[in-house]
């Protein structure tokens, strides 16, 4: 039962991050083409998608979460192992839907910060070259 969540767990993490890599990476590639105006920016654009992806997973699949499933509470010497209920089950895909586009979330506001010191840079450049 808890491999089985923990495959389902993954593949709810990798299905959301592949989604939302589909939705938005065109306006990524946009945004970094504007930024890095260099064939360079497609490689940039891949890794983005790559840390999205990777991100997504990580946060998505909670191995320390998903512990007490297989090992009891160890300051408590007659603690006994949570059963994987139904209930439980709902409550981990949930868990594992926020937390991937949480952790995505993160990544990318981090990034967009990054971007916007950089478009405003750029934009600074291009007007100070402008007769």
């Amino acid at each position: 039962m808890f491999l089985t969540l923990l495959l389902v767990t993954l593949l709810v993490a990798a299905g959301i991050s592949c989604l939302v890599v589909r939705l938005f990476g065109a306006s990524w590639g946009s945004i970094l083409s504007r930024i890095i105006d260099d064939a360079i920016s497609d490689a940039w654009l891949k890794y983005l998608k790559f840390a999205v992806i990777i991100i997504g997973i990580s946060s998505g699949v909670r191995i320390h979460e998903l512990e007490k499933y297989i090992t009891p509470a160890r300051w408590d010497k007659n603690a006994e192992l949570i059963k994987l209920t139904s209930e439980r089950w709902v409550i981990e895909v949930y868990r594992t839907v926020i937390d991937t586009l949480q952790g995505i979330a993160w990544l990318l506001l981090v990034f967009f910060v990054f971007a916007l010191i950089a478009y405003v840079i750029v934009r600074f450049t291009e007007q100070r070259r402008a007769p």
